[in-house]
C-alpha cells in the first residue's frame, strides 16, 4: 500500500551534531513541518557563524583522522553502517516520509540507494589498498579506467 505516515513522536528538537556530540544550545530553532500533512513535527537548531566554524574545524579533524585509518578498519566501519541500515530500513523510511512528505514506498526505494552506495563504499577498500605484482613479461601493464568504458591495454618499449 503507497501511503504517507502521520508522525506519533511527540515534538522534538533537531540538534547540530559536531565531533560526534548533540549541540542544541544555539538559541535560534526553526519549525519543522511534515510536508504531506503541513503539521510541524519538530524543531531544529539553527547556527550562527561561529557554531559553523566549530563544525568546520571538527569536520576537518574528522577527515584527517578517516585519512589515517587503514583500509581493514575503514572497511569494517562501512559494513557495520551497512547492518545498521539494514537493521533499521523502515525507521528511516519513516523519517524520510515525515520530513519529505514521500510515499513509504518511495521512502523505502530512497534507503534501498543509500544502502547501495555505502555497499560500493564499502568494496571500494578492496581496490584502494596498493597490491601489485610483479611484472613478469616484457613491458608495463598500463590499465585506464573510466567510469563508463573501462579498458586495459599492454605498453612495451618501441625499442
Amino acid at each position: 500500500m503507497t501511503d504517507t505516515l502521520t508522525p506519533t513522536a511527540v515534538k522534538t528538537t533537531i540538534p547540530h551534531v559536531i565531533a560526534g556530540t548533540r549541540v542544541d544550545d544555539d538559541a535560534r530553532r526553526g519549525p519543522v513541518y511534515n510536508p504531506a500533512t503541513g503539521e510541524q513535527t519538530a524543531e531544529v537548531v539553527l547556527a550562527d557563524a561561529a557554531r559553523i566554524d566549530e563544525a568546520v574545524v571538527a569536520a576537518s579533524a574528522a577527515q584527517i583522522a578517516w585519512r589515517n585509518t587503514g583500509l581493514g578498519r575503514r572497511s569494517h566501519v562501512m559494513f557495520k553502517l551497512r547492518e545498521i541500515i539494514e537493521r533499521r530500513d523502515v525507521e528511516l523510511a519513516r523519517l524520510i516520509t515525515s520530513e519529505h512528505g514521500k510515499t513509504v514506498d518511495d521512502a523505502k526505494g530512497e534507503v534501498a540507494r543509500g544502502l547501495e552506495n555505502v555497499e560500493f563504499c564499502a568494496g571500494l577498500m578492496h581496490h584502494l589498498k596498493g597490491d601489485y605484482s610483479e611484472q613478469v613479461a616484457r613491458g608495463i601493464d598500463v590499465c585506464r579506467s573510466g567510469w563508463s568504458r573501462p579498458r586495459s591495454r599492454r605498453a612495451t618499449p618501441s625499442s
